[in-house]
């Protein structure tokens, strides 16, 4: 179970966090209760809070919570600073025409990334797996696993040492194979999640530096196996190592 945080502003980041992965269906106090580790009682209390405000909205009738229009507002004007959609947009663009598979762009944000952009290619069959707003843990998903795989080793140990991937994502998250795919990332230059969340869902991914060098942001190309064959994932990893390069000498130069 999540443990809560200690004070009133992480609890209330872990809320909206936890509400930003239900962004069509919304999410139940109880779900987010859940999600967070929170108290019911306490949930509802800061929820309705939130709303007072307008940073949560719910439906009257289902009583579902979403994201509420001031989180818009004040994601328009930080966008001004922090967005970088804009530089990548043509990158996931490239990937998925060159490719016909799903292109994504991802950010870290903290232990986690977060789906920023999703272009799909013209190949009928889709993963979705991914998608803009899906937040995984570091090790999870190839975007999380090559920003996890090229950051420092202490910080590697530390993270694995007190995060349980399996309870969630099962045995094949345990640390000893996140670290053998970690060493096969490195060698490599990109990652690969072989169906690891879905069976059958395949994904690739390079990671986007930001100017002091650490891996901050992540291209993925999602599809289904057959699309992932050993034959072509030179060429998949090739493309994806290219517009990363490309992407991250263009955020440096803007920054």
């Amino acid at each position: 179970m999540t443990s809560p945080p200690e004070h009133v502003a992480g609890r209330i980041a872990a809320l909206l966090r936890a509400l930003s992965r239900f962004p069509d269906t919304g999410a139940s106090t109880s779900q987010l209760a859940r999600s967070t580790g929170l108290a019911r009682p306490t949930a509802h209390r800061l929820l309705t809070a939130l709303a007072a405000e307008g940073y949560v909205d719910r439906d009257q009738r289902g009583g579902a919570w979403y994201l509420g229009p001031e989180l818009y507002l004040l994601g328009e004007v930080a966008a001004q600073r922090y967005d970088v959609t804009q530089h990548a947009r043509a990158s996931v663009r490239r990937l998925a025409a060159a490719t016909g598979e799903s292109a994504f762009f991802s950010a870290r944000r903290g232990e986690e990334t977060v789906c920023l952009l999703r272009e799909d290619g013209d190949f009928p069959i889709r993963s979705f797996v991914l998608h803009e707003g899906a937040r995984f843990p570091l090790g999870v998903v190839s975007a999380g696993l090559v920003v996890l795989a090229l950051l420092p080793d202490p910080e590697i140990d530390d993270y694995l040492r007190r995060v349980d991937l399996t309870a969630r994502y099962g045995p094949a998250h345990r640390p000893d194979a996140v670290r053998e795919r970690i060493a096969r990332t490195r060698e490599l230059g990109y990652a690969v999640n072989p169906g690891l969340v879905v069976e059958g869902s395949w994904g690739m991914a390079a990671a986007v530096f930001d100017r002091a060098g650490a891996p901050a942001w992540a291209l993925t190309l999602t599809g289904v196996e057959s699309r992932f064959r050993d034959h072509r994932r030179p060429e998949l990893g090739a493309l994806l190592l290219k517009e990363a390069h490309q992407l991250t000498r263009a955020l440096a130069a803007h920054a």
